[in-house]
């Protein structure tokens, strides 16, 4: 299992985590324990040493699952990593109360990676006015916490300001080969590695997006290694950045597990031919979109209720991945039947604010029309 040594830290984790937000579950929306126990005993067995996992996850089950699986190891084998929901935060107590909580839910004494989830500006600034740091300070000094770090998802910015108040012992981003420019980014990462704080890595497949594609596109994976999964490349662009000390992938199923070890169990970095690849993918899914909508929503409010922005990413996403999977739940559940394109009275406001000079009625009709065909499923 390749490892990684997080030197401001002091110690080594495997490079691959084990992230326990999407269990398998069973036909009642409940985890499946026992598939889920044996994915996590396999990853174990194999050298996996990280374990993520949140407060929201499961709905609430996610860390009683993981606490009872890993409740058999001993405790000094792995590194556990769970997380404080900010947004449920709204006094000290609240903290001391989660925490504890979770402490119980896990079945252990301490948490090695805390987080605090989710952070953005805004949540940034709440949590620095209540001194919810300074508190998760003093639980590391009981040795409650051994490390402090945030998960992250906002833009640059804000990152690079949350990064830079304090000496934080490790961060977590999302990050893959679509999304090099999207929120802390690869120059998030390259800001983190370069003040020496271990980058954690979330989302490195875009949510199981860059796993599938069609022939064309999984031709070109196959040229460089007939036997290696389109998941795998993208798991190993990841690996490949500097200062990425753990990539966490949130495994299903036992096939997952099984091809993220042999991923993991004999790493490669990249080389500059698959590099190369790599960016070819980028370009070609890219060139799918359909219009240039940069999601600005000075087009919004729509007097009709369309999400205007969320219907052409959705729209565009499905077109570049080909893949309607990919944008189902976007579709039926984010924008659901109130939201979606075809509710357009065709008033053309939203053209009139729209920078781009988009013709978004006409766009509009286009996109329901594609999504409700529904005819690219991988």
């Amino acid at each position: 299992m390749e490892k990684r040594k997080m030197e401001k830290l002091g110690i080594e984790t495997s490079l691959l985590g084990f992230g326990c937000m999407r269990f398998p579950t069973t036909e009642e929306g409940a985890i499946d324990e026992p598939l889920a126990e044996k994915m996590l005993d396999q990853a174990m067995a194999q050298g996996v040493s990280y374990y993520d996992t949140a407060y929201p996850y499961h709905e609430g089950k996610s860390e009683i699952v993981t606490g009872k699986v890993l409740k058999k190891y001993a405790r000094d084998s792995f590194y556990l990593a769970t997380k404080l929901p900010v947004w449920q935060v709204n006094s000290l107590e609240d903290v001391d109360r989660i925490f504890y909580e979770q402490l119980e839910k896990l079945q252990t004494d301490y948490i090695d990676f805390y987080l605090m989830h989710s952070m953005n500006k805004g949540q940034w600034d709440r949590m620095k006015a209540m001194g919810c740091v300074e508190r998760l300070e003093g639980l590391k000094k009981e040795g409650k916490i051994r490390y402090l770090g945030f998960s992250f998802h906002d833009s640059y910015e804000a990152f690079e300001e949350i990064l830079n108040a304090r000496d934080w012992d490790f961060c977590q981003i999302q990050l893959n080969y679509m999304d090099i420019d999207v929120q802390a980014g690869i120059k998030g990462c390259d800001l983190a590695a370069e003040k020496g704080i271990p980058v954690i890595v979330m989302e490195p497949v875009k949510g199981g997006s860059l796993a599938a594609f069609s022939e064309d596109i999984m031709e070109m994976f196959h040229e460089k290694d007939r036997d290696a999964s389109a998941a795998s490349f993208a798991l190993r662009w990841v690996g490949s950045r500097k200062g990425v000390k753990v990539i966490l992938s949130g495994m299903s199923t036992m096939e997952q597990v099984e091809d993220n070890l042999k991923t993991f169990g004999s790493f490669r970095a990249l080389s500059e031919e698959e590099e190369k690849m790599i960016e070819k993918v980028r370009e070609i899914l890219k060139s799918r979109v359909q219009n240039g909508c940069t999601g600005c929503r000075y087009c919004m409010p729509c007097p009709a209720g369309v999400d205007i922005p969320g219907c052409f990413s959705a729209w565009n996403t499905y077109h570049m991945y080909q893949n309607y999977k990919v944008v189902q739940w976007k579709w039926e559940n984010d924008l659901g039947e109130a939201k979606q394109a075809k509710n357009c009275v065709k008033c053309g406001k939203c053209e009139q604010a729209c920078p781009q000079r988009l013709e978004i009625r006409k766009d509009l009709e286009r996109a329901q029309a594609d999504l409700d065909k529904r005819e690219m499923v991988l």
